[in-house]
């Protein structure tokens, strides 16, 4: 009998175990399956390039897939002009670009839209990045020979800037120095060509384009290499919103520079394909060596800044702390 009761408790107690079981299994309510975490959407940094050698870095850096490296999508946007690539920049369609000091100083007169972030290209004491050339008939061979002589400019640009610090450098007084507007440059190497312009300032490589049909080389930045360069800015609320997408993108474009400057020699079919280089100078031309990890300096900017409130292009000073920030290189 005893073994009988024992039995019965012992069936009871199992009967209520399984209903408390049950009951915390139907009361329990059950977690949601671990959520996927998708990679965060690369940031995409739109970049308005005209067709100059300077860019060749970043064509390079997309080539090698170094911006997709960095976690980058970055879209080149083609200008024709400097006129056309500040309109882009303006609308907020571009977000960075390659421009120089005259530029910069010009976007942040009022307020700072732009920073420069690094150097692009500097002329160095073998590659010159501008060139004061005379027409092959003008009879001008030296610096003395362009007193008084109109040389073809685009006003109020680093290719005025760079001429009036050229010819200043190497003694011509300010009233010595004539200038005359020819904004486009293809306008103005024809003028040259022809003899109509007896002298001009030309970007590398259209100045080798030039001298190789025929111009006179009088004066370039190798001797001053100071006065040329460009620079690699974005617009700030870019900088603002995305700071390690510009440094992504300063190391994937530092990557490509070391790469270029170790074999300058077989960029030929990207050159081309770009339009970076003329294609007479195809096979011929020598890629100059790219700088690394730098910006202008202050007194670069400061000499900028004096030469522009004396032209009348600016009426205030314009901080370099606020115009260029080196906190983002490599």
């Amino acid at each position: 009998m005893f073994k009988s009761r024992y039995l019965l408790i012992m069936s009871s107690l199992f009967i209520l175990a399984s209903l408390l079981l049950g009951a915390c299994a139907q009361t329990t309510p059950s977690l949601p399956p671990p959520t996927a975490i998708s990679p965060a959407e690369p940031v995409t940094l739109r970049m308005v390039l005209l067709p100059i050698l300077d860019t060749l870095p970043m064509y390079v850096a997309q080539q090698k897939g170094y911006f997709d490296a960095q976690g980058l999508k970055v879209e080149f946007i083609p200008a024709g002009s400097a006129a056309e690539r500040d309109q882009i920049m303006a609308a907020g369609q571009g977000d960075g670009m390659v421009n120089d000091l005259v530029s910069t100083l010009l976007y942040n007169q009022e307020t700072i839209q732009i920073q420069i972030v690094s150097l692009a290209r500097t002329a160095t004491s073998e590659f010159p990045q501008y060139s004061i050339l005379a027409a092959g008939n003008s009879g001008i061979s030296s610096v003395e020979g362009l007193k008084g002589v109109e040389i073809g400019i685009s006003e109020g640009s680093v290719i005025a800037y760079t001429t009036d610090r050229l010819l200043q450098a190497e003694g011509l007084s300010p009233d010595q120095i004539k200038t005359i507007a020819v904004p486009k440059i293809g306008e103005r190497m024809a003028l040259l060509g022809s003899g109509e312009l007896k002298a001009a300032n030309l970007p590398d490589p259209l100045s080798s384009l030039a001298i190789q049909s025929g111009a006179i080389p009088i004066l370039n930045d190798t001797k001053h290499p100071e006065y040329g360069n460009s620079e690699i800015s974005f617009r700030k609320v870019v900088i603002d919103e995305h700071p390690e997408a510009i440094r992504g993108f300063l190391a994937a474009v530092e990557q490509a520079i070391k790469e270029i400057n170790a074999d300058p020699t077989q960029w030929e079919s990207l050159l081309t394909e770009q339009k970076l280089v003329p294609e007479p100078l195809i096979g011929t031309y020598k890629i100059p060596p790219f700088p690394t990890g730098s910006v202008p300096s202050e007194a670069q900017w400061a000499d900028v800044l004096a030469w522009a409130k004396d032209k009348g292009l600016i009426s205030k000073d314009v901080s370099y702390g606020d115009s260029v920030s080196a906190e983002f290189l490599p």
